[in-house]
């Protein structure tokens, strides 16, 4: 029966034994699949990197490198599409289900029958076309969302720069009832615009399409822009933002996307202020647990998130049980950029006392 793919499915058999890689070559030959072999691990690992194969069928028990270690070695690797493994092992050999831990699917024991191996490796075809499908199905919903995001964002700049113009009189002196309805709309599409960018940024680092530049930045310096951009911010709901910087960290530096870090403290200080309606918000920078990191604490006396919530708050598109709660995808943004970053963002709050974010980042990427 041949494979019903559009192409014939591409097969890695695996085996230290001429006679058993013969035999399941011309078996799986015979049946319109592609079959290429290797003799030993280090080769079938070789190979698995160089090309990519819908099935690999891998001896168990073989001198220098067994089927357990290659199965590590090709889950252990994350740039691996997936890829189905079926162990083919010994009626008389320990039992599987080390392999099948590591990461195997399936298993077959010799003497192998025809019917039975063609029955599971297209058991197991079945299941890497159906994730295969299930992945370009993603990737096309990601693509689309990219694309309607970003044209999305030409008509909201455009009309943020209408309705500036309109506040600055630039077609006249408006009344007051249209100052204010004019005031109304440009909150709402600036809103909107914020979203809209979050989201494509959120898409850019899904589709590994996000490129970051490590270069040395000063968190303290930095720090202090985040915090005078968004003082007047502040003062509109009577907050003050408070800084403090320990003497021995503001010496420091680390490699970071000064951009990305800029976006990433300005959504946790407008996080702070957004859910903060008395009080004060600080920002702590101080030495890490240890000498190669640095770590910045933004504390509010805000509302306060519950421990429900804490538990999935960095997730994609969790939103909150408070009024002024967003689309859920800003939390989520921020911890991609610390995760690429190797650091670490972590959140201590308590219903009605506020809340603290500590991001820690190293002062050298590995």
């Amino acid at each position: 029966m041949i494979s019903p793919s559009p192409h014939p499915d591409k097969i890695l058999v695996v085996d230290d034994s001429p006679d058993n890689v013969f035999l399941i070559k011309t078996i799986l030959e015979e049946e319109g699949y592609v079959v290429a072999t290797a003799e030993n691990g280090h080769r079938a690992l070789a190979q698995v990197a160089a090309s990519n194969f819908d099935l690999v069928l891998l001896d168990l028990m073989m001198p220098g490198m067994d089927g357990y270690e290659v199965t590590k070695n090709i889950r252990g690797n994350t740039s691996l599409p997936f890829t189905p493994i079926l162990l083919i092992t010994a009626h008389d050999s320990p039992n599987v289900a080390q392999g099948l831990d590591l990461g195997a699917d399936d298993f077959i024991r010799k003497p192998v029958t025809v019917d039975e191996l063609l029955a599971r490796v297209r058991s197991l075809l079945r299941l890497k076309h159906s994730i295969d499908e299930r992945d370009e199905i993603a990737r096309q919903r990601q693509d689309f969302v990219s694309r309607l995001t970003h044209d999305l964002r030409t008509p909201l700049v455009a009309a943020e720069r209408m309705l500036d113009l309109l506040q600055q009189g630039a077609l006249g002196e408006l009344s007051p009832q249209m100052q204010e309805i004019i005031t109304i709309m440009g909150r709402s599409n600036s809103n909107l615009l914020a979203m809209v960018n979050t989201l494509l940024e959120v898409y850019r680092f899904e589709a590994g399409r996000k490129n970051l530049a490590f270069f040395p930045v000063d968190l303290s310096q930095l720090l202090t822009e985040v915090a005078g951009e968004l003082a007047t911010l502040g003062e509109q709901k009577g907050l003050k933002i408070i800084t403090d910087f320990s003497e021995s960290a503001t010496d420091m530096k680390i490699m970071g996307d000064r951009l990305e870090l800029h976006r990433l403290f300005t959504n946790l200080v407008g996080n702070a202020i957004k859910f903060t309606d008395s009080g004060f918000i600080q920002i702590c920078l101080i030495p890490g647990s240890t000498d190669n990191f640095l770590t910045v604490k933004v504390i509010d006396t805000g509302c306060g998130i519950s421990e429900q919530e804490q538990n999935s708050l960095f997730e994609r598109f969790r939103s909150g049980s408070h009024k002024g709660s967003g689309s859920g995808l800003g939390l989520y943004l921020s911890r991609r950029i610390v995760e690429a970053h190797q650091g670490m963002i972590q959140v201590s709050s308590e219903l009605g006392k506020g809340s603290i974010f500590t991001v820690t980042l190293p002062k050298k990427q590995a």
